[in-house]
């Protein structure tokens, strides 16, 4: 499995901390060349590479950590998103209500990737969190993840898990799901909240 993360601002970054504390291999891209990205990604770590956006969604799985309102451009970037699975990780704080035609965020996003497998996830920390160690006193921090696709949740489970925290599905994205979208200028109910989960 290969991993790319598309967007390297605070939450990119954060994310690429994640990987290359664990060193598990993964691209880094964003609208910007990538040597401009290099210096950043090597003081990360030497598994954090960055690459030209066209190679990075080469991967099987991508992390989206642009702007929401940056989503539409890299969905252009490829024809179709047949065997891709996309993590939506942006944030539609401020976008009015009615742009997104009454949908979950995520929802708007899928329907933009043509043929991926969407799964929300990671979106609710706040970045400085996010790049922090998930394991704290023995405890996991948790990241909530929800999906239209049930299987396609059990893979981005599977990746949390390595990267140390402890996945939970909310299930769909309009039912459990909305407990971690933003709607117009109100935060989802578990957007920011820092939850961790004991191994049983």
């Amino acid at each position: 499995m290969s991993y790319a993360i598309i967007g390297f601002g605070s939450v990119g970054q954060a994310l690429a901390r994640a990987f290359a504390r664990k060193d598990i291999d993964v691209t880094v891209a964003s609208r910007r060349p990538p040597e401009t990205l290099a210096p950043q990604a090597r003081a990360i770590g030497p598994t954090v590479v960055a690459r030209p956006l066209g190679d990075a969604l080469e991967a099987d799985t991508i992390i989206l950590a642009v702007p929401f309102g940056e989503h539409g451009a890299v969905a252009k970037a490829l024809p179709s998103w047949e065997g891709k699975t996309i993590i939506d990780a942006t944030n539609a704080f401020g976008v009015p209500v009615e742009e997104l035609d009454g949908l979950p965020s995520s929802a708007v996003v899928a329907k933009a990737f043509t043929g991926a497998r969407l799964v929300k996830g990671f979106n609710h920390l706040a970045a400085a969190t996010l790049a922090s160690d998930p394991v704290v006193d023995g405890a996991h921090r948790v990241v909530f993840l929800s999906s239209d696709d049930e299987e396609a949740i059990v893979p981005v489970a599977a990746l949390a898990k390595q990267l140390g925290f402890a996945p939970v599905n909310l299930g769909k994205l309009n039912e459990g799901g909305a407990l971690v979208h933003a709607r117009g200028r109100t935060w989802g109910r578990l957007i920011f909240q820092d939850v961790f989960k004991k191994e049983q």
